[in-house]
Parts: structure tokens; sequence; C-alpha cells
């Protein structure tokens, strides 16, 4: 029997799900700083990870999901995306966003809003991209717009 006020994990399909760890007031440890990265361990991740989780909301307000390669920087996630892509277009309607990396198990997942960046672009988000993938972003035709998450708010456990 789970407490339907905690959200239940599940570290493989076969698994049962089993409650978080709860601080005070029944929230997963961790859950929702705001704006401030929880702490070095997740700096190291962030700093790691090849893959991110973007969720845009669509014009009738659906979610849409996807993978996309990124770069953390200056404390916010840099993702190059076609301009014509459906995130994108959310984005442009609505800059609300949510990104997670793949881990499940331990959870590292950020509320934030998404802005365009102006080319040119930070010399500093184009070497990041450079060396992390050997892409290089400012000579892509296809995915030639470079948006800026911002964090607004934290979740991890």
């Amino acid at each position: 029997m789970t407490d339907s006020s905690i959200p239940a994990q599940r570290a493989s399909p076969s698994t049962p799900l089993r409650p978080l760890q709860a601080a005070k007031g029944g929230r997963p440890q961790g859950a929702g700083r705001q704006g401030r990265l929880p702490g070095k361990e997740a700096a190291r991740r962030l700093a790691k990870a090849q893959t991110l989780w973007l969720a845009t909301v669509r014009p009738t307000g659906s979610p849409h999901l996807v993978p996309v390669w990124f770069a953390w920087l200056e404390g916010c996630f840099f993702v190059c995306t076609a301009p014509e892509s459906v995130k994108a277009r959310n984005l442009d309607v609505n800059p609300r966003v949510v990104v997670a990396l793949e881990d499940g198990v331990h959870p590292l997942i950020c509320e934030g809003e998404g802005a365009t960046v102006p080319r040119p672009w930070p010399p500093d988000v184009v070497s990041t991209f450079r060396s992390k993938y050997d892409w290089s972003i400012e000579d892509d035709a296809q995915y030639a717009r470079l948006v800026q998450v911002r964090p607004t708010r934290w979740h991890a456990w």
C-alpha cells in the first residue's frame, strides 16, 4: 500500500511501486527548489549527461516530449532545434518547458522557460556543443534555432 500523497517510482517494469523518501510536508526530497540547482551531484550529472528529455506544451494544452542533445552552462540549458519543429512552434506560443535527465531511478527534473537566442550565438555555448558532441551548431542549416531554458523550479530525489 502506498501513500497517494507521495509520488511513486518504479525502477523497472517488473519492480513493484514504492513510495519515495519524503521530506517534511510529504514531498520528495529536493522537490520544488526555486530556480536553484539541487546540489553538486546534480551539477556533475548535468555536465556528464548526453541526452535530456524536453517537454513543451502544444497550443491544445497537450504535452510534446522529445529527447535532445543539450549544453548546460551558467545555470541554463541550451538546445538546438529546427526552426519549424513541433517544439519550436510550441515555444513560440508558450515558453514553459520541463526538462529531465534520462535516469528514472534518481530523477533530476527542471521546470523552466525557453527563449530563442539570437545570432551570433555565445561562443561558450558553441564550443560546448562542439566538444561534447563534435557538432558545429553554427554551421548546421537544419538545427538553426538555439533555445535557452532558464530554470524556475527543480525536482530531484
